[in-house]
């Protein structure tokens, strides 16, 4: 629709104030043009803990196999003391999601607390672990499809499957974050009533408490070295807060929803990962090879699928029934850990994007879908690429390294944040707090921090490929962080001098 000037806009004057005697249409349309895209807010409790249960939970279908490599019969104490951790840090975000409501996470939680450049090293090394999540668990649900298509556990088949995944997901992002929420509600929905079902069935038929004292064998199996490199490992087998917390702009009632999608997350998690680990143990006990090496037939033989493992291990029928239906689940649960990667990593990129950490060209908004559709057409690249790898552990290594110190510069935010704003609103204040010099400090916040920055030091001590390449990929960020930034200065003196002589 044109103006008698021949323009399509609404009619207004040479300041570019609308003039009277336009129509409510013509306000819609000047409203659409003008005014910046930004992300919808419009996921609650469900759609948080869906997308947080898409890392956490999904990760029991490989990470149980990773851990027990190293720990062997101390597997399901390991991942317990991994779950306070994780309950540690999930209070951390908790808090820093609901006062900070923004996608970011970690980073922005840094920027406020400290300044930008750290901010920037939180955001870029979780963009490193979204990545990593995308096409670890886009490659594991390749493989559980084996159990229906055996041409899918050859590579490069089953990377083939994995980058289709990636592939499909990207498009359902584009289009927008209420239709990935709806995915994932849905096969959370039907992961979770398995895994329970599994736990139960374990419960009554295979777990055996002492078989699972007989697996512990103290100080060789496992050995230190071996025990430390497994509880560095399990940091794997809980992620997903992040997520919850680059989802903050995007959530109704922020300071209610996260605190209870999280909080919902860890009790699910544990109950789950306590059962399984158990039965897991139980059925492939812990013992020691001709050539003295102590082993579990678990790792031995499931160490792809080790809920796989645990379905053969059921008395009677039970396996043939039960198998496809775990392989079904599996597909579907790393299928949500894939999105909610590709949510991550696309809501943390428009963050850095939009405090010019990052190009702008991450930050931009589709006007249909309302998603950051650039960050995740990027991401969803690179993770399709490191699909081709196959190397469970070694993304396993990876991920360990940039979670631990993310979570760190998150406990560590919290704690500046409580010492420099006493007064910033927290609708959600974590409990426990010690006073120093009239400010309150969140226990959980200390003990957590001090946690994983070990975990970190241990990481980067005993995971030599994580160390490798983690430390290389933050040497690219940053010296992209400061060529962006000595450009975009350039740039602004370079306007200011014209604008001088003009």
């Amino acid at each position: 629709m044109e103006n008698k000037s021949g323009s399509s806009l609404p009619p207004h004057d040479e300041s570019g104030q609308v003039t009277r005697g336009q129509r409510p249409a013509d306000i819609f349309l000047r409203r659409r043009i003008f005014l910046p895209v930004r992300l919808q807010k419009v996921l609650g409790v469900s759609g948080l803990f869906s997308a947080a249960y898409g890392d956490v939970g999904s990760s029991i279908y490989y990470a149980l196999g990773v851990v027990a490599m190293s720990a062997l019969g101390l597997t399901p104490p390991v991942l317990m003391v991994s779950g306070i951790l994780f309950l540690f840090t999930a209070l951390s975000y908790a808090e820093g999601a609901t006062a900070l409501p923004e996608a970011g996470g970690s980073g922005a939680f840094a920027r406020r607390a400290f300044n930008d450049w750290i901010s920037f090293i939180a955001s870029w090394v979780l963009l490193m672990d979204y990545m990593v999540t995308m096409s670890i668990s886009a490659f594991s649900a390749a493989n559980y499809m084996g159990f229906f298509f055996p041409v899918l556990k050859a590579w490069p088949n089953d990377s083939i499957a994995g980058i289709g995944i990636i592939v499909i997901l990207a498009v359902i992002n584009i289009r927008g974050v209420r239709e990935s929420s709806r995915l994932n509600i849905a096969l959370v929905i039907a992961d979770i009533i398995t895994e329970v079902m599994i736990a139960i069935l374990g419960a009554f038929l295979i777990i055996n408490f002492p078989t699972l004292i007989q697996n512990i064998h103290w100080g060789e199996a496992p050995t230190m070295n071996d025990l430390l490199f497994g509880i560095s490992i399990s940091m794997v087998a809980y992620t997903g807060i992040e997520t919850v917390a680059n989802l903050g702009s995007e959530t109704k009632n922020p300071g209610k929803s996260i605190p209870r999608a999280v909080m919902l997350v860890f009790a699910t998690v544990i109950i789950l990962y306590a059962f399984l680990s158990m039965t897991a143990l139980s059925a492939y006990p812990v013992h020691q090879l001709a050539d003295g090496q102590w082993v579990t037939d678990l790792t031995q033989k499931f160490l792809e699928d080790p809920v796989m493992g645990i379905a053969s291990a059921m008395p009677g029928l039970i396996p043939y029934f039960l198998s496809g239906w775990v392989a079904l689940l599996a597909v579907t649960i790393l299928i949500i850990a894939t999105n909610a990667g590709m949510l991550g990593a696309s809501r943390l990129a428009y963050f850095m994007g939009q405090r010019q950490q990052l190009p702008e060209f991450f930050s931009r908004i589709g006007a249909k879908g309302r998603t950051p559709y650039n960050a995740i057409l990027i991401f969803s690249a690179i993770a399709a690429v490191l699909v081709s790898t196959g190397k469970v552990t070694l993304l396993a290594d990876l991920y360990a390294f940039g979670a631990m110190l993310a979570y760190t510069s998150a406990h560590a935010s919290i704690i500046a944040l409580r010492i420099k704003e006493p007064n910033l609103p927290r609708p959600f204040k974590i409990p426990l707090n010690i006073r120093v010099r009239n400010r309150e400090i969140p226990l959980t916040a200390v003990l957590g921090g001090l946690a994983t920055a070990s975990t970190w030091f241990i990481t980067v001590y005993t995971h030599h490929f994580g160390r490798i390449v983690g430390f290389a990929w933050v040497a690219i960020g940053l010296t992209i962080y400061f060529l962006y930034r000595r450009a975009k200065k350039r740039a602004a003196a370079k306007s200011a001098g014209i604008s001088q002589k003009a």
